[in-house]
């Protein structure tokens, strides 16, 4: 059955949702679209029962970008789609935190969500609609899941909200923040922005969830409409005599362990052992009083004999522990107070042949940040749908399984690496300088050499810190800090700072990164349903403090970015050529580009409107170049000294010596040398670099071509320096 729902949300922004014509043997299947950018989204989650030991939710979430859809070819050398880009990971990742904790507790059933942008106007992001097609094919499936969630992306043009910006819009909004929420919470939250105020932040979130609210709305209706029962689900529990056990004998245990500052790895192994004593314990208690006739009396006894079950009990008590000591005494696992930061530490310079570097440590969380500079033929190539660019600033992060005290495999970048690697990236982009200002090219490097909470936000300080170290006029300094939130009934607290745990055991990650005078970027996620705007409000302003007083330990670190750029990193200098004598400096097939470059070891690069980078690593090689580039594009004038290079010899007339590139003038015999010479072949050679005055220009009758006479002689007696040289008083041979 085809079904098709409208909406309007203002400013001429239309969404429909429609059902029933594609990819019908699919769970659910839906297509959303805005202006002509369509997207199918799919789902499929088997009916097979998990095995009883599993414990984590195998849910898939796969955005695809297909280049026809838009019309066009995808780049490189094979004509199709390969692995997902960095834009596609992202958008997969903005939908799967926002879905992930809405499906029921306990439902562990492998679940695959594929999401195919099958048009492109170019103008309409597809990634929001792709949240929103995904939570409706999931409404309109069997699959257990009853509380719909929409993606919107809000923007501000000259003071004013705009929902789902196009890409024009965008590009004068001081803000792009996506908002996925449900009809009562905001559930997840991702965005960067132009140093924007706390409350300015609240007013975009308020705004975007009044259209989510209509989207859920229009979700529930096609589900309605569509009325395809749902699958039975009943998650497994374990029974109260197992509960009440384990909570018996390990409660008192692990109250003791997290009223102790302790440090992870000693936290962890205690944590460890008290798991296995209350394990041995459990398992012997029941042993001898569950066989195999109650077992088929009551299923649900077996359960007290399964090791994952008990330790699921433990990890329940574990959580109740850590959570009702912070709510009931304000005190954390290390000691803290909710707003305490923990101790920071900074060293710069620390790597000798990096263009600058920064070592960030913050409690047990530590990033090594190093920084190149590069030009513009460093940039990265990004082609999208929506934009074909090149990029100049970027902030890599890596995350290696020793920074946790692991051994792990060393594979391709992670889905999570490339997460927090953007998001430090978008952080630190709204203060970096101009390509005017400062036109090279900028890689940042996160390597994550500890972690126990937040190593996105140390990637940003530390990032911040080795560009300024590194020389990079940032306009102003940037922080960031996590927050976390613990929440029962009406009772809640919220964390600056927080450990792993903390955010493991936690009900949020908001992580908020920006300036002294407003916010950069942001990234949350919520973990419970009825998050309200007044801890929203609460999180905000002490994610403020917060900041600051990072800022104030980086500050007296590193006042201000350092006035010139790494003793190792390429310098470049920028002069302005007519656009016409472009080609000139080119040459045919780039010989003339590609002879300076050989030269003077500089990169040379030149602009549609003549703007040239050049960039050396000596300063010798630089001032050679611009001096050659100079003198190629100027043109003839009596008086200069050039150096030229003698192209033809005639014995009883002169030679031909080209001073300019493309342009010959005449040395004749009696301005050669003082003495009078019997052949001009006693003096010079095809192929000599000498030292050439012009002095005559002048038209001839017969052909108009213009002449051009030289001098030698006329130099011999002073000390005047040809055009882009050092000059040699004597003929230099090849």
């Amino acid at each position: 059955m085809f079904i098709k729902k409208e909406i309007d949300l203002g400013q001429g922004k239309v969404i429909t949702i429609e059902t029933g014509k594609m990819a019908k043997q699919a769970d659910g299947a839906v297509v959303v679209a805005l202006g002509d950018t369509m997207v199918l989204a799919t789902v499929v989650s088997t009916k097979t029962p998990p095995p009883l030991n599993q414990d984590f939710f195998p849910m898939q979430v796969e955005y695809r970008e297909k280049y026809s859809a838009a019309g066009k070819f995808p780049g490189g050398f094979f004509k199709r789609e390969g692995r997902p880009s960095e834009k596609e990971i992202l958008s997969a990742r903005l939908i799967d935190r926002a879905l992930r904790p809405l499906f029921p507790d306990g439902y562990y059933h492998e679940t695959q969500i594929i999401i195919s942008v099958i048009s492109s106007d170019t103008i309409n992001d597809a990634d929001v609609l792709g949240g929103i097609a995904a939570s409706a094919a999931i409404m309109v499936s069997d699959i257990p899941f009853q509380n719909p969630m929409s993606e919107v992306r809000v923007g501000r043009v000259n003071g004013f909200f705009i929902v789902n910006p196009d890409m024009n819009e965008l590009s004068q909004s001081d803000m792009d923040i996506c908002i996925g929420g449900t009809e009562d919470t905001i559930c997840m939250l991702e965005g960067e922005m132009k140093e924007i105020s706390e409350v300015e932040m609240l007013d975009a979130i308020r705004f975007g969830h009044e259209a989510i609210k209509k989207i859920c709305a229009l979700q529930r209706e096609l589900a309605t409409e569509v009325a395809k029962p749902k699958r039975p689900f009943s998650p497994t529990v374990a029974p109260n005599v197992l509960v009440n056990f384990v909570e018996e004998h390990c409660s008192a245990e692990l109250k003791a362990l997290a009223y102790t500052p302790l440090a992870k790895e000693e936290r962890a192994e205690k944590t460890k052992a008290i798991y296995t004593q209350t394990l041995r314990k459990t398992l012997t208690h029941f042993t001898d009083r569950v066989g195999p006739d109650q077992i088929e009396a009551d299923p649900s006894s077996a359960f007290c004999l399964n090791e994952h079950m008990i330790e699921e009990c433990i990890h329940a008590v574990e959580k109740k522990v850590m959570r009702h000591m912070i709510l009931d005494d304000s005190k954390r696992l290390d000691g803290r107070t909710l707003e305490q930061v923990r101790p920071i530490s900074i060293e710069l310079g620390l790597i000798p042949r990096a263009h600058g570097s920064a070592l960030f440590t913050r409690g047990e969380t530590q990033a090594l940040v190093t920084l190149t500079l590069g030009t513009k033929k460093d940039a990265q190539s990004v082609d999208t749908l929506t934009d074909d660019k090149d990029k100049r600033f970027m902030l890599h992060y890596n995350f290696p399984p020793f920074s946790v005290g692991e051994t792990g495999r060393l594979g391709g970048t992670g889905r999570r690496e490339i997460g927090h690697g953007n998001l430090a990236e978008r952080s630190i982009k709204m203060v970096m300088p101009p390509e005017q200002e400062f036109p090279y090219t900028v890689r940042l490097v996160s390597d994550i050499l500890e972690s126990n909470g937040s190593s996105s936000m140390a990637s940003v300080c530390g990032g911040t810190l080795a560009a300024m170290d590194g020389g990079i006029p940032l306009r102003k300094p940037v922080s960031g800090i996590a927050m976390g939130l613990i929440k029962e009934g009406d009772h809640y607290a919220v964390l600056s700072d927080i450990l792993g745990n903390e955010d493991h055991l936690g009900d949020m990650d908001f992580k908020v990164a920006g300036t002294r005078d407003g916010i950069t970027a942001c990234q949350m996620d919520i973990k419970i349903d009825g998050l309200d705007y007044h801890i929203l409000e609460t999180a905000l302003e002490q994610a403020r403090r917060g900041r600051l007083h990072i800022l104030d330990v980086m500050t007296e670190a590193l006042p201000e970015s350092r006035e010139d750029i790494g003793r190792y990193a390429p310098r470049l200098t920028t002069i302005q050529i007519p656009v016409d004598a472009i080609g000139m400096v080119i040459g045919k097939g780039g010989e003339t580009i590609r002879s300076i470059t050989e030269e003077t070891g500089a990169e040379i690069n030149i602009e549609d409107d003549g703007t040239v980078t050049i960039a050396c690593s000596s300063p010798e090689g630089t001032k050679a170049a611009v001096e050659t580039i100079k003198t190629l594009v100027s043109k003839p004038e009596v008086g200069t000294v050039y150096m030229g290079k003698v192209r033809d010899i005639r014995d009883e007339l002169g030679a031909f010596v080209e001073f300019l590139p493309k342009t010959d003038g005449l040395v004749h015999i009696s301005e050669i040398a003082r003495e009078r010479i019997a052949k001009v072949s006693d003096v010079l050679k095809v192929g000599d670099r000498v030292k050439v005055k012009l002095i005559d220009v002048r038209k001839d009758p017969r052909t108009g071509k213009t002449k051009f006479a030289l001098s030698i002689k006329a130099l011999l007696d002073s000390n005047e320096q040809p055009a882009g040289t050092n000059g040699a008083t004597q003929p230099e041979r090849d």
